[in-house]
This record gives C-alpha cells, structure tokens and sequence, in this order.
C-alpha cells in the first residue's frame, strides 16, 4: 500500500508528484521525501542569498514531511543534496551535521547548475525505513 503525504502548509505541489510517498514493506515502512526547496506555502523563496538557512528551513520541511508518515529523522538511511555552489559546502554540510550526525545515513552532494525556483540554491531528498512496531 503507498500512502501519499502532502502537508497542508506547504506549497501545493506542480505537477504529478506528491512531497512523500509512505510505501509499506510488511514489517517496515519506506518513506521518501522528494526533493525539497525552501519555499513558503506561497512558493516564495526562504532567505535567498543564506545556504545555511535555506539548508535549516528545508531539513524542519524534512521533518513535517516525515513525521506526517509515522518517521522520524533519526529513521533517515540515505540523503541527496543538490547545490548550485559548491564552495557552499561548508555552510550545508554545519547544518547536515546538526540534524544527521549521530544518524549518519548514506549521503551524495552534487553541484547542480540552478534548482526549479530562482532564489533556492539547495535541494534536499530522503529515504527513511521504519520499523512497523517502532514507536
């Protein structure tokens, strides 16, 4: 069974796509995240000339997102990062830290050349699995 996750109070999405997909594995749970932006629930950037912030604004959308699905951060196993700049790094990789670093989870980082909304220079997904009897 997949369940599709769309938070009321995020930007309604464009196209055929949902923010997360909650797909059932019997015991487990798989939860991905698609791609995320840090946009307002009006499609407004969020601090566009700030990474760090943009980064922070996306991995509280993570959240919501994952936690509308019964998942938490720390069920987190894989992580893509898509960043228009990479001498950005540092900044997006502080803020990475502060959320996922006692969870650790596989990660890639690749230089993008633009995301879709001008203004947003990181893009963040997820994969979470989840134990069905996990609380």
């Amino acid at each position: 069974m997949r369940t599709r996750i769309n938070p009321a109070n995020f930007t309604k999405t464009v196209g055929a796509y949902s923010q997360g997909l909650k797909i059932d594995l019997g015991p487990q749970f798989m939860v991905l995240v698609s791609g995320q932006l840090a946009m307002d629930a009006d499609g407004t950037p969020v601090a566009p000339e700030d990474v760090g912030a943009q980064t922070r604004y996306i991995f509280e959308n993570i959240k919501t997102i994952l936690g509308e699905a019964g998942a938490r951060l720390e069920d987190v196993v894989k992580v893509q990062i898509f960043l228009t700049d990479i001498t950005q790094f540092p900044k997006v990789s502080a803020v990475r830290n502060e959320y996922l670093a006692e969870i650790k989870p596989v990660s890639t980082l690749v230089e993008i050349s633009r995301t879709v909304r001008e203004g947003c220079h990181v893009e963040i997904e997820v994969m979470a699995i989840v134990e069905s009897n996990s609380p």
